[in-house]
């Protein structure tokens, strides 16, 4: 099979043609019909995989194409899906090979269903960038009617507009500039923050301040100014990874009071709640499909935040890149 292989520490991603995998007991082969490129492969790029060579992509739709021994959920031919957790304490793409590939092993418990409404290349984001933004807002504070912002529009943060505005929440979307106010009207939001001309948070505060903002953009300074545009009790949540580090004070918790919080991605029960939703409500991320042979130029768009909005790797042809 052909798969995209980071064949050592701190060596660039490379095409290679390896034998097709064979699934243990527990496990089921996929043919991979397409995955998500996110900025999670980075771990693996960049070298932080326990073990090389390893195949990076943990946003993975494929086709059942063969059972281990002991193997009784799935059948041959289902289409599923799986993301960044990958069963039996592994990370897809990183503990054990990814979907930048043409075939793959999986385990059972990590696999969802995925439903003929939606392609392949529109459901591989939705593994996880999907997930995590919907997992975000369903386990937050907010009810229908609040108001709730999403900072940063981009691959989570359009995403995160259509899940907010579907489930009934008065919708805020921060982005930097004008260029993005159209789309994100398109997208659902109710209305649109250029934090060029305003400061958010104040803008937030004159809209009666927001029960919830989800932080999808991963800039330190930009998250630790949300939290002055929180109505009482409201939450900011975090589901951008940085390192940089937050400035805080006690009186930024205090005032409020306030909640500042984390949401990482979640395991196929999430997952499959976050698909159900978007066939339910008819959310799907905007992406730009590349054939398997350009994932290094898929992922470098993306970390540049070139790629609108979702990169997609589809083995099925060359035609539908873009």
């Amino acid at each position: 099979m052909k798969a995209i292989q980071v064949p050592a520490k701190g060596e660039p991603m490379k095409l290679v043609e390896i034998p097709i995998p064979v699934p243990a007991q527990g496990q089921v082969l996929l043919r991979i019909e397409a995955c998500g490129v996110c900025s999670g492969d980075a771990s693996t790029i960049s070298g932080a995989a326990p073990e090389y060579p390893r195949i990076p992509g943990h946003e993975v739709i494929g086709i059942v194409e063969q059972l281990g021994d002991g193997f009784t959920k799935w059948e041959i031919g289902q289409r599923v899906g799986m993301g960044y957790h990958s069963g039996d304490d592994h990370v897809t793409g990183l503990t054990m090979d990814g979907g930048y590939a043409e075939y793959m092993v999986a385990f059972e418990e990590a696999l969802i269903l995925i439903p003929d409404e939606v392609s392949a290349e529109e459901a591989a984001p939705l593994m996880c960038a999907g997930e995590t933004t919907f997992s975000a807002l369903r386990n937050s504070s907010a009810r229908p009617g609040d108001l709730v912002a999403i900072s940063g529009i981009g691959g989570l943060g359009h995403l995160a507009v259509q899940y907010a505005k579907k489930a009934g929440y008065q919708t805020v979307a921060i982005s930097r500039g004008v260029q993005k106010e159209n789309l994100a009207k398109e997208l659902g939001a109710h209305f649109y923050i250029d934090s060029e001309k305003e400061d958010p948070a104040k803008a937030l505060k004159a809209l009666g301040g927001a029960k919830v903002i989800l932080a999808t953009a991963p800039n330190a300074e930009v998250i630790s100014s949300l939290v002055n545009g929180l109505a009482t009790e409201g939450e900011l949540i975090i589901v951008a990874g940085s390192r940089e580090r937050l400035e805080l004070s006690a009186m930024d918790f205090l005032k409020g009071p306030h909640t500042v919080k984390g949401s990482f991605t979640g395991k196929a029960k999430e997952i499959e709640a976050a698909v159900r939703f978007s066939v339910l409500t008819d959310v799907r991320p905007i992406i730009e499909v590349f054939p398997l042979e350009r994932a290094s130029e898929a992922y470098e768009k993306m970390m540049a935040a070139k790629t609108r909005f979702r990169a997609v790797l589809s083995m099925s042809a060359e035609n539908k890149a873009k």
